[in-house]
């Protein structure tokens, strides 16, 4: 078996089968691929309706919301895939995506993850594709505007590496879990992923560990998968909220707690719980004016129960 491709589903149902859809249609030619579908517990009808019109993937359903990390670690326990591929539900898969990726990789045995062009509805990337680790400097810059005001610059464009150009091949420190195709022989050397986060995060972590085994992650946007991220609600849900800011305690505790001072380790946490405070600030007064709290259609932002 050469490709796995892992989708966690809650309560996305039309999503997820419009992106099984987009993979039978676009199989890669010439090898072997599997398809595994997880779904955490969902309520929309989602299970019935993906056994009835893709018999061919495995459907694995859990009795509780196990969140993201966890669901796609039950499938690469059970994967044969030589390649790993862990792909949202919210995508659409394009043209000879799975294809272009597989020949990269197989052409590329010192790269240890990869992912393709990820572009958002209006065609404009999305730029969680290609960035560098959140260290407490890139984030800073991120933060105060830096980022956005000197996009080109490789100082203050770390974050998202904006100073890269989109469309040619690049080695970065992180991709993002919307599409993030990873070498069986990397998952047997540095792990799984780490289910502490429930969502968000766990990408990041996941690329840190890979990097620091040696291996090179590749951005390569010769493939192209369009990602139907959330945008339609102005009011979070509050674990949504939570998860996020818990994400970025655990991702400096993991990694960058002992390598910063107790000032800088201070100003990181108070950063953090400032950001904190404000998004729940900000969701408080959006449900106030009267925003409706629609369901988003990030898979990893609407992997809650309601």
């Amino acid at each position: 078996m050469n490709l796995s491709i892992i989708i966690v589903n809650y309560n996305t149902k039309n999503l997820t089968i419009d992106c099984l859809h987009s993979i039978y249609r676009n199989p890669p030619i010439g090898y072997n691929f599997e398809v595994f579908v997880v779904d955490n517990a969902s309520t929309d009808g989602s299970p019935e309706a993906i056994a009835r019109e893709f018999p061919q993937a495995q459907l694995i359903t859990n009795k509780e919301n196990l969140g993201f990390a966890a669901a796609n670690n039950q499938a690469i326990k059970v994967a044969r895939g030589t390649y790993i591929l862990l792909l949202n539900s919210d995508t659409i898969v394009v043209n000879s995506c799975l294809q272009v990726m597989l020949d990269f990789m197989e052409g590329h045995p010192e790269v240890g993850a990869a992912g393709c062009k990820v572009v958002l509805p209006d065609g404009n990337l999305d730029k969680a594709c290609k960035r560098s680790f959140p260290t407490p400097e890139n984030s800073f810059y991120h933060a105060v505007g830096l980022a956005k005001l000197f996009p080109s610059s490789k100082k203050f464009g770390a974050y998202n590496c904006t100073y890269l150009d989109e469309d040619k091949v690049n080695e970065v420190d992180c991709l993002v879990g919307a599409f993030m195709m990873v070498r069986r022989e990397v998952i047997g050397q540095v792990g799984m992923l780490d289910e502490k986060y429930f969502m968000y995060g766990e990408d990041i972590d996941w690329c840190y560990r890979i990097k620091k085994a040696g291996w090179k992650i590749v951005y390569y946007p010769k493939a192209k998968i369009i990602h139907y991220k959330g945008a339609s609600s102005k009011k979070k849900k509050w674990k949504t909220v939570y998860e996020f800011h818990r994400a970025m305690f655990l991702f400096f505790n993991d990694h960058y707690k002992e390598k910063y001072n107790f000032i800088v380790r201070a100003l990181v946490y108070g950063g953090i719980s400032f950001k904190f405070l404000l998004a729940v600030v900000k969701n408080i007064t959006a449900g106030f004016f009267g925003a409706k709290g629609e369901a988003d259609n990030d898979q990893r932002k609407s992997s809650y129960p309601q």
